[in-house]
């Protein structure tokens, strides 16, 4: 089972910026999409933003766009998420999970840990 470990969330004023980390144990990492998701208290995990394997394509929501940056290092595993200009709605915690880009819905069933972002006003 591929584990998915989340880092770099914390507390960040209103306009504020934070990078997120998603580093993954699979091999065949580089071969496919990676998305991120956040799920606010009390609400639904929502899609955030994606890419595809070779990071030429990305998709963001319409809440995030302008804002977030979603990129990729295939040769660390690892997928990204520059959050700037950070409101507190944005406030959720972030996971990451393989995504079928074309439908924005998260492959694998499990979940990490996620990380924390909570953005005071």
């Amino acid at each position: 089972q591929v584990q998915l470990v989340e880092s770099g969330g914390g507390l960040v004023q209103a306009g504020g910026s934070l990078r997120l980390s998603c580093a993954a144990s699979e091999r065949t990492f580089s071969t496919y999409s990676m998305g991120w998701f956040r799920q606010a208290p009390g609400k639904t995990r929502e899609f955030v933003a994606a890419i595809r394997w070779s990071g030429e394509s990305t998709y963001y929501a319409d809440s995030v766009k302008g804002r977030f940056t979603i990129s990729r290092d295939n040769a660390k595993n690892t997928v990204y998420l520059q959050m700037n200009s950070l409101k507190p709605e944005d406030t959720a915690v972030y996971y990451c999970n393989r995504i079928a880009f074309t439908t924005r819905n998260p492959v694998y069933d499990h979940w990490g840990q996620g990380t924390q972002v909570t953005v005071s006003s």
